[in-house]
């Protein structure tokens, strides 16, 4: 009895050296992984969204700056000119804890650098980026990272002229301005309200010419001026008068029959399956959605046009019959219901089945191929921010990327997508802003309101 006591005392006394034991271990690791996070040794990251050379009165600078460990303590920017040094922006991160968490882990955001405003001069000076974590190494303020870059402060706007101030303009016209501004811009053109549209190099040295459009439904222009900005950021503004002139609104009624529905919908089914329902409401699937995305995806390819004016006089206008206008209020019917209101925002022209149809003017094959309600279409780029759209085709002749000469073929006629006969559907843009071809048909107009302008 005696020795199976003293066994049993044995065995617990080992139990509870082995749970002290424990406890030593995982207080152990717990300071371990205290002292990794506090004292960890891993500089933060920083990566820097534009390279930055000038420093003009107002600068944005995206700013990217990572710690995966510790996490961000302090960013800081100094700006530094001789004698001078002056913080130009600061923002520190209050300790959150001990762990990994104890600061965020990134900072991404647009720093704003008033050089000007800071009181500087303009010449050469230097931008200093330190970053620290939350570390407790040294001397506990943190791991630091330090970048250095020699820049030029340049606080004088370049000087911008408009050659000639006055423009007339209607909805869903297009419009062209020339101005010229004191040193190379590094980004100018045309501000209407919230759009803006870049300019391109003109013919002559110092002159720039941007084009520009206002919606089938504008009310009014807005703020117009001609804006450019140089290296370092400052900006040179003129104002400009763009007189508007109203437009007859135009109606037009299309009445949707099942036959119709049934010959069209299977094709748009093979290409949008999500499509669901009954006829009618795939049909305005297809009239709503996806011509909203069809939208979208023609303003992307009119977003990088070619820099150089590709065309020259008038557009060709393809011959045959006028069968809708540009900006007709359509209002669709069915079973003599109205269903749907849309606008059309091209031309269409009816000659025989499968006319051949030819390029309205020089320029680069930017689409050829399939796109929702325009079926089979192909898009040209004449370049500096003109645009040329021709769909329903039946057959594309034109290869993507090609560089094609006015009146060469490039497909023909058909009633693929929402066309219900044979025709060509043709359409203008201006910066994806569609305008009426009328204005680009007539050489007078481009005559006086384009080359005018052009030719400075």
């Amino acid at each position: 009895m005696a020795r199976n006591r003293r066994l049993g005392r044995s065995s617990g006394g080992g139990f509870l050296r082995a749970v002290f034991f424990l406890i030593l271990s995982l207080a152990g690791m717990a300071a371990l992984a205290t002292a990794y996070f506090v004292f960890e040794f891993e500089r933060p990251s920083l990566s820097l969204g534009k390279e930055v050379q000038t420093l003009g009165a107002s600068v944005d600078m995206p700013l990217s700056a990572q710690d995966k460990k510790s996490g961000l303590r302090l960013i800081n920017i100094t700006l530094i000119q001789g004698e001078k040094s002056e913080v130009v922006f600061e923002k520190q991160f209050p300790r959150q804890g001990w762990f990994n968490n104890a600061g965020p882990k990134e900072f991404n955001e647009k720093v704003t650098i008033k050089a000007k405003e800071a009181g500087f001069a303009e010449g050469a000076a230097k931008l200093v980026i330190t970053l620290r974590d939350q570390s407790l190494m040294g001397f506990l303020r943190g791991n630091k990272t330090v970048q250095t870059m020699a820049v030029t402060i340049d606080t004088t706007p370049p000087t911008l002229s408009i050659v000639d101030p006055r423009r007339y303009i209607q909805p869903g016209g297009s419009a062209v301005i020339a101005y010229t501004v004191s040193e190379a811009p590094a980004r100018h053109g045309v501000q209407i309200g919230e759009t803006f549209f870049p300019g391109f190099p003109g013919t002559k040295e110092g002159l720039y010419l941007a084009y520009f459009a206002l919606p089938w439904d504008a009310k009014e222009t807005g703020s117009t001026a001609v804006v450019a900005y140089d290296a370092a950021g400052n900006e040179a503004k003129a104002g400009f008068s763009a007189v508007l002139r109203p437009v007859r609104e135009k109606r037009d009624t299309i009445t949707l029959s099942d036959n119709f529905l049934q010959q069209k919908m299977p094709e748009f089914k093979h290409h949008y399956p999500e499509m669901e329902g009954d006829l009618l409401t795939q049909y305005l699937y297809v009239n709503d959605t996806v011509r909203q995305r069809n939208a979208e995806k023609i303003a992307a390819i009119c977003a990088t046009p070619v820099a150089e004016q590709l065309w020259s006089d008038r557009f060709l206008r393809m011959p045959g019959a006028n069968r809708a206008g540009f900006a007709d209020q359509r209002t669709y019917l069915y079973q003599g219901k109205a269903v749907d209101k849309q606008t059309h925002l091209g031309v269409d022209i009816a000659s025989t089945a499968q006319a051949e149809v030819r390029a309205a003017n020089r320029g680069k094959v930017v689409f050829a191929e399939y796109l929702g309600i325009y079926g089979n279409v192909v898009i040209l780029d004449h370049g500096q921010g003109l645009f040329s759209l021709y769909s329903h085709l039946n057959s594309i002749e034109a290869s993507m990327g090609a560089l094609v000469d006015k009146n060469q073929a490039i497909g023909r006629t058909g009633t693929s997508g929402m066309a219900g006969g044979d025709h060509l559907h043709f359409s203008m843009l201006v910066h994806g802003i569609f305008v009426t071809p009328i204005e680009w048909w007539d050489q007078r107009w481009i005559d006086v309101n384009i080359k005018a302008a052009v030719n400075g």
